[in-house]
């Protein structure tokens, strides 16, 4: 028994010396990186991945050695594709809120919830060298909600490399909804968003 306390002790002493950044310091870290997103449910047939980009910045609290909290603002461009060169574009100002373990030195393991917010919704069909666009945020719920959870690695305690998986909590479409002067009442809407986004960020005190 007394090993095993020795051992747990040696592994929390660990789990303390990982820690990136001094108890009680407050950082903001810039980031920037690449979206893979698609949507699931049981509604959600015959939809491939969509490339886009992500940008914006998080405030990292340190809380204590091996754990800190987080709260961002991003721009994240989201959707899918589909046959024919159609696409769903549907860009959202994303609020997550993490928090972040730190399980060895400059790694961390973080999970939270996420609010987004959408700002755009448009088909694109794109063939024979013609393309259009139509907005379709009339369609769309307005908020989505989503629990996201990652791993990021510090480099030298200023750049950040995170992968960072957005798992959607809420439906994407509405139920009833107008469109060009029409109503439409759609029940098979059980689409959500899922989204892989890999940043790189740059973490400074401040």
């Amino acid at each position: 028994m007394k090993k095993l306390f020795v051992l747990m002790a040696a592994c929390l002493m660990t789990l303390a010396a990982s820690a990136q950044d001094a108890v009680g310091t407050l950082s903001l870290k810039p980031m920037v990186g690449m979206t893979i997103a698609n949507v699931v449910g049981e509604d959600a047939d015959g939809t491939d991945p969509k490339l886009g980009l992500i940008a914006g910045g998080e405030l990292i609290y340190q809380a204590s050695e091996i754990f800190a909290l987080s709260g961002g603002l991003l721009y994240s461009m989201q959707g899918c594709a589909g046959d024919g060169g159609l696409k769903m574009k549907l860009d959202y100002v994303n609020v997550p809120l993490m928090g972040n373990l730190y399980v060895a030195k400059g790694l961390a393991l973080k999970a939270g919830l996420q609010l987004g917010i959408l700002t755009k919704a448009k088909a694109s069909m794109k063939e024979g060298g013609v393309s259009a666009d139509v907005d379709v945020k009339d369609a769309m719920n307005s908020l989505d909600l989503s629990i996201p959870i990652g791993i990021s690695y510090d480099i030298n305690n200023s750049f950040v490399i995170e992968g960072r998986y957005n798992f959607g909590m809420t439906k994407i479409g509405k139920k009833s909804y107008s469109f060009m002067g029409e109503h439409f009442t759609d029940d098979e809407n059980n689409v959500r968003n899922s989204v892989i986004q890999l940043t790189l960020g740059y973490k400074f005190a401040l």
